[in-house]
């Protein structure tokens, strides 16, 4: 029986009938298309293969019109609704991960030109996002710069109508199979020793769209991790792109990551959540059917206190990843808030996770079983878009903006 998800916070107030219509939807079809299996294929072709293959049905199925802004460009709505793309990763994460990840570096990936591109960039690249016939990707992280952008080194040069690039991106996401990649390099080279850091996180800072077709660009290094997903380090040897390729305006780069990012990183707690409902949902079968000592799992109060602790962190971490959203499509700052969510939810999804596994017992570790595939999945997240230990020097830096105000 295919599992299918508990809704019951659908009537929580940060939500309008749009979106419980929406998530209805979302968790029928998401159990009829990707509800046969968690987990991913291993090889590298393989892993490459189903990730084109889920962006393609994602695209079909007409659930990346909510990765990007403007009905114009092929998008569901103007603006980026929040509360719809942490509904869409919610569902995806919750029947399958590597469908989830598919959504989520779509918009990720693009939601730069959907806040920052010209109408010229919106139409060519946004459409081809929507309907999944193109592949995104947010490369930021460099070997020696991920939390820490101040200490990006990859460069553009100006020279004549184009800018050149060269340096370095790791761990990216979609690096190796993405059409094209939104790329942060420092206009400001010359002079960023002279700048303090504090200068240099915000300003020098820009953005390019850069084909993965540009001459100069490798991304040939492949990188392999726990839960497998296309993965790599770019490489930029004097990569030329058109001045027409930039996002925003040069030195713009710092505020339109930071932006981009404040949608998603929402969104990764929303894709916690969905891990943690399966477990829960997992942990509730095996207490109910598997029986020990002469009496079923469920009937021993220590296994009901675990599925109670199991169930408090999941509406805990479901009322913060809401919040931040509901907030954020109020227009309203939400860095604190969605930093919060993301901490509460990864790191709550964790403890639900290895609950479960321990519900599962020896069948929890066994390679292929739901419980497993969930516990490789979820380790990343508290680690992309920011550390658990990153989000509270941000929850702490935004407190005390407010003390000292």
């Amino acid at each position: 029986m295919t599992a299918r998800m508990n809704t019951a916070h659908l009537e929580w107030p940060f939500f309008d009938e749009r979106h419980r219509e929406l998530a209805a939807w979302l968790d029928q079809g998401a159990a009829a298309r990707f509800g046969a299996a968690h987990g991913a294929p291993g090889t590298s072709k393989e892993v490459d293969d189903a990730c084109r293959k889920l962006v393609r049905e994602l695209g079909e199925a007409g659930w990346l019109r909510h990765a990007v802004a403007g009905a114009a460009y092929g998008g569901a709505s103007e603006v980026l609704d929040t509360r719809a793309i942490c509904l869409l990763r919610e569902a995806l994460a919750f029947h399958n991960g590597l469908a989830d990840f598919a959504f989520a570096m779509q918009g990720l990936g693009s939601g730069a030109i959907s806040l920052h591109g010209t109408a010229a960039q919106r139409e060519r690249y946004l459409p081809r996002v929507a309907r999944g016939a193109a592949i995104a990707a947010f490369a930021l992280s460099e070997p020696d710069a991920g939390s820490d952008v101040a200490a990006m080194t990859c460069s553009a040069s100006e020279d004549a109508d184009s800018y050149v690039l060269n340096g370095e991106k790791t761990w990216i996401s979609n690096g190796g199979i993405a059409d094209f990649y939104i790329v942060f390099a420092r206009t400001d080279a010359d002079d960023a020793v002279e700048q303090s850091e504090a200068k240099r996180a915000s300003d020098g800072i820009s953005a390019f769209i850069v084909d993965a077709t540009t001459a100069g660009l490798d991304s040939t290094e492949r990188i392999q991790v726990i839960a497998p997903h296309p993965l790599a380090t770019l490489r930029f040897r004097q990569c030329r792109v058109s001045r027409g390729q930039m996002l925003g305006a040069e030195g713009q780069g710092f505020r339109i990551a930071m932006e981009t990012l404040d949608v998603f990183r929402t969104s990764v707690a929303a894709a916690a959540l969905g891990f943690a409902r399966r477990a829960l949902h997992e942990g509730l079968q095996r207490a109910t059917t598997r029986t020990m000592f002469g009496a079923l799992l469920a009937d021993m109060q220590i296994t009901r206190a675990k599925l109670a602790q199991m169930a408090t962190t999941v509406d805990s971490a479901a009322l913060l990843t809401y919040r931040a959203a509901w907030l954020r499509d109020r227009k309203r700052n939400v860095t604190a808030e969605a930093a919060m969510a993301k901490m509460a939810a990864t790191e709550g999804a964790q403890q639900v996770i290895d609950a479960a596994v321990q519900l599962w017992g020896g069948a929890g570790v066994v390679s292929g079983n739901m419980v497993e595939s969930l516990y490789r999945e979820i380790r990343a997240l508290r680690i992309y878009e920011g550390a658990t230990e990153v989000q509270q020097l941000i929850i702490a830096r935004e407190l005390l903006k407010l003390n000292t105000a």
